[in-house]
């Protein structure tokens, strides 16, 4: 299976940084093939509804890291999104990306796809990670994919507090037996 590996933190050993890596240790060890793009370290331009995409040439004026994106967006048979949550939500970098989804929508609605969300977050209740879920749940329904799973790791501000908690076995568990 080919995996694609979503990553919004620009903290290179933070919580979701490192959910991700579990995941990612369970997946390979599967024998899956994983391709991690770190949107932080990425140029990623917003969308501006253009709809440049949707005509002609059907490309998008945006000339990023998108490009190098794409390929392996289209050609996944998973979609793993790992997000920090700063405020309520999925983070800025993460959001950046699924808005840029839209030049490929075509392809992607319907596509024999799974999707993951792995979020991490400082509250100590689950409902900061409601809109982030929502948003998630949101699109998968809209894409007709496959939703794989959720970690939710709360109360983990810091990379001690997701160290010696049950979340990193849990990412490992999914992308083993995704």
């Amino acid at each position: 299976m080919k995996i694609l590996v979503i990553t919004g933190s620009a903290h290179k050993k933070g919580t979701s940084s490192y959910l991700a890596d579990s995941f990612i240790r369970g997946a390979e060890e599967a024998g899956h093939e994983v391709f991690r793009f770190d949107a932080a370290f990425k140029n990623v331009h917003p969308c501006v509804g253009c709809d440049s995409c949707q005509k002609g040439s059907r490309a998008c004026v945006f000339k990023d890291d998108m490009q190098e994106l794409n390929p392996e967006l289209l050609k996944a048979d998973a979609v793993v999104f790992v997000s920090p949550i700063y405020y309520y939500d999925i983070n800025a970098q993460i959001k950046a990306v699924i808005d840029r989804f839209y030049a490929n929508n075509s392809a992607l609605k319907g596509a024999d796809k799974k999707a993951v969300l792995m979020i991490t977050y400082g509250d100590e209740t689950e409902e900061s990670a409601e809109g982030a879920a929502a948003s998630y749940k949101g699109m998968v329904k809209y894409l007709e994919w496959k939703d794989a799973g959720i970690v939710s790791a709360k109360a983990c501000y810091v990379l001690d507090d997701i160290l010696d908690s049950e979340y990193p076995k849990q990412a490992y568990e999914l992308g083993k037996n995704l």
